[in-house]
């Protein structure tokens, strides 16, 4: 579906013309006409200054601190002009592309890509780019790698600044992963370019170029839990007081939620926040918010999403009163306040047709509540029964955990 831009502008196309390390002389012949006829150029201050003055007249903006609150400002006050902004390699690959295209709507800008730094990496380095998952940690937490990581697995991390690849060999090492092998490419393909390559545990190599992206091929450490995309993460990797959904009902809850990329999840009664984390790591575009009305768990939940690359995760209060202003969800969990009145059916207002809603249920009442809802809206109930093998003497047992009813409907169009 197409964005309705948030601002019109009427004048000629913005030009975003991509501009690499290698500066004015690496540019094709239409970037450089683009540039010529500007009256306005934007940029930052690095690529502002990769523009000879004799190549163009026009009147040199440098963008301010922080830049998105910015720019409508910006652009109303040029309005009229021929405008060119510079970007780094390619305007529309984590670039200021993006962010004009939701701006003013794709028929208002001109595009003239460069080299991505990705593409000249892995041209350097002999991967595919294809192959190669990107993740940036420019204005992003750097934790959003880990779910990345697996071994043998090789991945591109786009710099912040010339501190992120000591930050992220740190990562790597506490996480499991500190054999891999780190190469940092610094001012790609400009004269500058260096490249250096160690061990992530050993790396010392101080601060360089703050223009820089990380290749990691990854060793994993066979001694450390597996952390993959997958639905069923150890309970041992969560901190907190003890609430939370155990390993076995949580993957077969998330497997009923059912994410798909872009979906966001409301998780009711997050305790140590598993189900919004283990949803949010199955695609880097899926979100979640998470209700809790204990703050101590709340700050747990926050702390857990960072550890396991899902930062992002919103933590609100108690529900319902914690629904305003929030966008309606694709999914829900009720996995606390099944018993609160109003809670399902607030939960069940805002859901999207074709949303889907999963609850647990461990005690008679919140049980009773559940077959009276299915009942009432449909759906499936299914209980379920864990056992797990425990020492007794000399002996194993099976222990079992206590039975959980499930009910999981999709709310009709």
């Amino acid at each position: 579906m197409t964005e309705v831009p948030a601002l019109t502008w009427s004048g000629d196309p913005i030009v975003v013309a991509g501009i690499g390390a290698d500066g004015w002389d690496g540019l094709g012949g239409a970037s450089r006409r683009a540039i010529a006829a500007a009256q306005v150029l934007f940029g930052s201050e690095r690529q502002l200054a990769l523009v000879p003055a004799a190549e163009s007249a026009a009147e040199r903006v440098a963008w301010p601190s922080p830049l998105v609150p910015a720019l409508p400002g910006l652009l109303e006050r040029y309005a009229g002009v021929r405008v060119c902004v510079l970007a780094s390699g390619d305007p529309m690959f984590y670039g200021i592309g993006v962010t004009l295209a939701r701006l003013v709507g794709a028929p208002a800008l001109r595009v003239l890509p460069q080299p991505s730094s990705a593409a000249l990496a892995c041209a350097r380095l002999g991967w595919g780019l294809a192959d190669t998952p990107v993740v940036s940690a420019v204005g992003r937490r750097l934790e959003t790698v880990l779910p990345e990581l697996a071994g043998g697995r090789r991945i591109l991390v786009l710099s912040s600044d010339e501190h992120t690849p000591a930050q992220l060999a740190e990562m790597l090492a506490r996480n499991g992963f500190g054999e891999s092998t780190m190469t940092v490419l610094e001012q790609l393909g400009g004269p500058d370019e260096q490249l250096a390559t160690a061990i992530a545990a050993i790396w010392e190599r101080p601060p360089g170029d703050p223009l820089n992206i990380v290749a990691v091929q990854c060793v994993a450490d066979p001694a450390a839990p597996r952390r993959t995309r997958l639905p069923g993460l150890p309970d041992a990797v969560y901190g907190g007081d003890g609430q939370l959904t155990k390993y076995e009902i949580r993957t077969l809850s998330v497997a009923a939620l059912a994410p798909a990329p872009g979906e966001l999840l409301w998780d009711i009664g997050g305790g140590s926040g598993t189900i919004a984390i283990e949803w949010s790591r199955t695609h880097p575009s899926c979100r979640a918010v998470t209700f809790e009305r204990i703050e101590s768990r709340r700050k747990q939940i926050g702390e857990n999403a960072a550890a396991l690359g899902v930062p992002g995760i919103e933590v609100r209060g108690a529900a319902p009163e914690a629904f305003a202003d929030l966008p309606a969800p694709n999914a829900v969990f009720l996995g606390g306040g099944l018993t609160q009145d109003g809670m399902f059916e607030a939960c069940w207002t805002r859901l999207l047709p074709g949303g889907r809603l999963v609850a647990n249920a461990v005690t008679a009442e919140s049980e009773a509540r559940l077959t009276g809802l299915a009942a009432e809206y449909g759906g499936t109930l299914r209980r379920f029964q864990v056992y797990r093998a425990e020492p007794l003497g000399g002996f194993t047992a099976w222990r079992p955990q206590l039975p959980v009813t499930q009910w999981s409907a999709v709310k009709s169009g």
